[in-house]
């Protein structure tokens, strides 16, 4: 709490509070620290002043348990300062028992704190006892003694931290003496005003570029003006008058000279000045809702040391980057994530002390946590030295779960077998414990990093450790995004969502099984339409390129073409109503310089809804060379059959004759594309799986949109009994096998619905 912060306005419990925050992370990272250095005179000091503080803001609030447990601690440090008793883990474990103690009764609301006291009198008297058990020295560990349980509020404060700065003469941390609080809402509004403030500053560059065209022009005029004065008095028989007005015209436009250039000048200036300015208040809200990465990291060295106890491990946490600057969002995203794979670290990666001294290590396994920006994004990485993940045991599990089969997974690469370890429910832990095996953990991570727009990998070496990075945006309140158009309307790609940006030409789109592609550094990319995924109308097919947004996610690739790209834009993150819930393919809006508003697509959901799509067979092909032209005139089929070398057949003889075709692979894919797109003919196989063709006739001809359409029965079988069936389910042409070899389909076609153009 800053120094010259107002605190009219807090209860005397709520300065307590406050209190055992900060002091209780003194006490949190000093005695783990402690563990490890047991004679530190300096840390011991900070240990035995920051539990005085306690017991004194103990005693004013009347909270006389508190006051017993501070003081007992105090009392412990005291000693261990005067070299009467050393500090074992076995000591640090009560210690730290006292200190949840105590952080978790000011946690509790103030009406409820003398009732819960009462009742848990004796197991803080007992507590007391242990406390004062550690000033006789012994070598056997005293019984352990669980703190009282305290009930979380709904509305309490954030986990008590396990680092912070040591607390200055005052009994305030110098942190606090710089820091004001403000409420997480208000700054959220204050960082949305800053980002508009750049974007409306930017208004004035277009608006001095259109002053300068006037410039030029008005100097063009002057110069037509000279030319005609000229000729004018060259002329024998000009008229009088028109020389004056002549003279007066030029007179004129070098006044509108001057004062164009004057004002041109201020108008820079002030441009200048305003985009300066907005940009230093962006950097400095920016800044102010920064934490650094430290804060959100404090409760993890405790943690991974009782982790570790538990499991009958040595492990030591490292952190670096602790003053790395992060997006609070970010941060608070963070948490469970890191402390899923801390956990998974410890318990699957760090070796237990003797297998760690039988391989050549050290029998204390080393797990570093750093933070540090890199290229414009948030860089985390967490490293252990453990004995790295079993490939061999990997193969074995996805097998066993049915996920791939064995000579899939035997060609494999590391890195593709690694990505398995992300799915929900999959663990190679050999037994179930309270700490992991249930395959629950992992997959939260990536969640949380795709959730925000990141990247996650994980690498291994065995007998060596493994490594996950995690590469995140430092901020979600401004994106960099491309700016593209779709069916007229503008659409925000984030950069950090897009593979490639590519004109492709037409004539490079390829076809196969109705699916579109073109080749991009020796593999296939499907192609879409941008306008299909979304469920806009469709644009018009201008030019000889298509525009083509390249994105992905770990299993597919694909090419979505808009209209056109726009350009590179910055971009203030507005969240969506929650009311209106998860937008299929966007994840949020901004406001563009002219305050018109924008959508910002979320990639990977897209990659999923055209992965859908596809498997639907529900999209359309993007018009290709001459096909843009004549597209909207040629007339469409759909063919529908389960063989793929009959749709092949009948698609490339339809095209040659000049009709657009689609195709479908069975008969509920053909009733889907039959009510999604519009038809003037549909031929159909009568025998495919989920839907028979005269299930589909039937369909077709009782749907009033749709019963108009002329429908061809086509049997490989040659019976009458199916050729009956069909015109009694209302075909209007019945074909059979051997017609496909010869015009017979063709003719029928052209019977029915006229030539491709007519």
């Amino acid at each position: 709490m800053a120094s010259g912060e107002d605190l009219s306005g807090f209860s005397m419990f709520e300065l307590f509070r406050e209190e055992v925050e900060t002091q209780a992370a003194v006490l949190s990272a000093g005695l783990l620290t402690l563990e490890q250095d047991p004679g530190s005179s300096e840390e011991l000091e900070r240990l035995m002043r920051a539990a005085h503080s306690l017991k004194g803001a103990a005693r004013i609030v009347g909270l006389d348990p508190v006051v017993e447990v501070a003081h007992a601690m105090e009392d412990d440090f005291v000693a261990a300062q005067q070299g009467r008793i050393g500090l074992g883990p076995e000591h640090v474990d009560v210690l730290l028992r006292g200190l949840d103690a105590i952080t978790g009764i000011a946690l509790l609301q103030e009406a409820e704190t003398p009732s819960w006291l009462a009742e848990h009198g004796p197991e803080i008297a007992r507590l007391v006892t242990e406390l004062h058990a550690v000033l006789v020295p012994s070598t056997a560990p005293p019984p352990a003694v669980e703190p009282p349980p305290a009930p979380a509020p709904a509305n309490a404060p954030p986990a008590v931290p396990a680092q912070a700065p040591a607390p200055t003469a005052a009994g305030h941390t110098a942190t606090e003496l710089r820091d004001l609080r403000i409420s997480a809402e208000s700054l959220t509004r204050l960082m949305g005003l800053a980002g508009e403030a750049v974007v409306a500053a930017k208004w004035l560059e277009p608006f001095s570029l259109s002053l300068r065209e006037l410039k030029k022009a008005q100097l063009e005029l002057g110069d037509h003006l000279e030319t005609l004065r000229r000729s004018l008095a060259m002329g024998p028989d000009g008229p009088p008058a028109g020389h004056a007005l002549t003279a007066q015209a030029i007179d004129l436009v070098a006044t509108c000279r001057r004062v164009l250039a004057h004002r041109m000048g201020e108008l820079d200036t002030f441009a200048l000045r305003t985009t300066n300015l907005a940009s230093r208040l962006y950097r400095h809200v920016l800044s102010s809702r920064m934490r650094p990465f430290g804060d959100g990291c404090r409760g993890f060295p405790r943690m991974v040391r009782d982790l570790a106890r538990e499991v009958g491990k040595q492990v030591r946490l490292e952190i670096l980057g602790n003053e790395t600057g992060v997006d609070r969002d970010i941060l608070e995203k963070l948490e469970a994530p890191l402390n899923h794979i801390l956990r998974n670290s410890v318990d699957h990666g760090i070796e237990a002390p003797a297998e760690r001294t039988a391989a050549g290590k050290n029998p204390t396994g080393v797990i570093s946590l750093e933070a540090r920006h890199q290229a414009g994004m948030l860089l985390v990485t967490v490293r252990d030295d453990g004995r790295g993940i079993d490939l061999d045991r990997l193969q074995a599990k996805i097998v066993e779960k049915g996920l791939s089969q064995p000579e899939v997974v035997a060609r494999m690469t590391k890195a593709e077998l690694l990505e398995f370890v992300f799915l929900p429910g999959f663990s190679t832990a050999a037994t179930v414990t309270q700490i992991s095996g249930r395959g629950v953990g992992l997959d939260v991570v990536q969640r949380m990093v795709q959730e925000v727009g990141g990247a996650l990998r994980v690498e291994s070496e065995p007998g060596l450790g493994v490594t996950f990075s995690l590469e995140l945006p430092v901020t979600r309140s401004v994106l960099r995004t491309l700016l593209v158009e779709v069916s007229g309307e503008p659409l925000a790609f984030p950069l950090e969502g897009i593979d490639h940006t590519l004109l492709v030409a037409r004539d490079d789109i390829q076809v196969l099984e109705d699916k579109q592609y073109f080749m991009f550094d020796g593999n296939p990319v499907g192609v879409v339409g941008a306008h299909q995924v979304l469920d806009l109308p469709a644009p018009e097919s201008n030019g000889d390129e298509l525009s083509v947004v390249v994105v992905s996610d770990q299993h597919n690739r694909y090419g979505v073409v808009v209209d056109r790209f726009v350009g590179e834009r910055e971009v203030v993150v507005h969240s969506l109503d929650e009311r209106l819930g998860k937008i299929a393919d966007i994840s949020a809006a901004a406001l563009m310089e002219d305050g018109s508003p924008v959508l910002i697509v979320d990639a990977a959901d897209m990659v999923r809804s055209v992965h859908n799509l596809l498997s639907g067979g529900r999209l359309r092909r993007v018009a290709t060379g001459a096909e843009a032209a004549a597209a909207a005139q040629r007339k469409r089929l759909l063919v529908v059959d389960d063989s793929l070398t009959v749709r092949e057949v009948l698609r490339q003889r339809f095209e040659n004759a000049g009709y657009a075709v689609d195709t479908s692979i069975d008969g509920m894919d053909g009733w889907n594309a039959a009510r999604s797109a519009e038809y003037d003919l549909i031929i159909t196989d009568i025998d495919m799986p989920r839907m028979t063709g005269i299930e589909l006739v039937t369909l077709i001809k009782a749907d009033p949109r749709l019963a108009a359409i002329p429908v061809i029965i086509v049997s490989y079988k040659d019976r009458e009994e199916d050729r009956l069936k069909g015109l009694e389910a209302g075909a209007s042409y019945y074909v059979t096998k051997s017609d496909l070899h010869d015009q017979t389909i063709l003719e029928a076609v052209v019977d029915l619905v006229g030539r491709a153009d007519e």
